[in-house]
């Protein structure tokens, strides 16, 4: 291996964390054998950076700077976003054939759910916060998603 002190491979620690910087990821995890190394970092600004947005005139909002043209969704996507509570791959239907969970205009009810998460072959169903009509899914089928990333907007 490499530099060890303490039973820790130092140079593995420095590898992770270029993985986190070369792929804007906020948190990696390793596990070898009876060793597990998680390194993670603390970026507030990161989830909004990294959510993609749906459409060109949503990308183009930054650049208008309020322009009356792009609905208050697409211009600010965190405030009535529902933020990923986890690390995954999310899934907008419960399989590739299946007629997706919600869709842009539908209402929502409380605790219905708006897709699926899969962290550690695990499906964890996420369940909207509260009432409303979905304006905005902010994610396509079988992307990775990071915590906090903003999933579906709902008014």
């Amino acid at each position: 291996m490499s530099i060890k002190k303490n039973g820790v491979d130092q140079q593995l620690i420095r590898d992770l964390a270029g993985i986190l910087n070369d792929t804007n990821l906020t948190e990696i995890e390793v596990e070898l054998g009876d060793l597990k190394v998680r390194v993670s970092r603390q970026s507030p600004a990161v989830h909004a950076v990294a959510a993609p947005l749906p459409t060109a005139a949503a990308v183009a909002a930054p650049a208008q700077s309020g322009a009356a043209a792009v609905p208050a969704a697409a211009a600010d996507p965190s405030k009535n976003a529902v933020p990923s509570p986890m690390v995954g791959t999310a899934y907008l239907a419960p399989s590739p054939d299946a007629k997706p969970f919600v869709e842009i205009g539908q209402k929502v009810k409380e605790g219905q759910t708006l897709l699926i998460i899969e962290a550690m072959k695990t499906m964890n169903q996420i369940p909207s916060p509260r009432a409303g009509t979905v304006t905005a899914i902010l994610i396509e089928d079988a992307q990775p998603v990071e915590y906090g990333m903003p999933l579906v907007v709902i008014e």
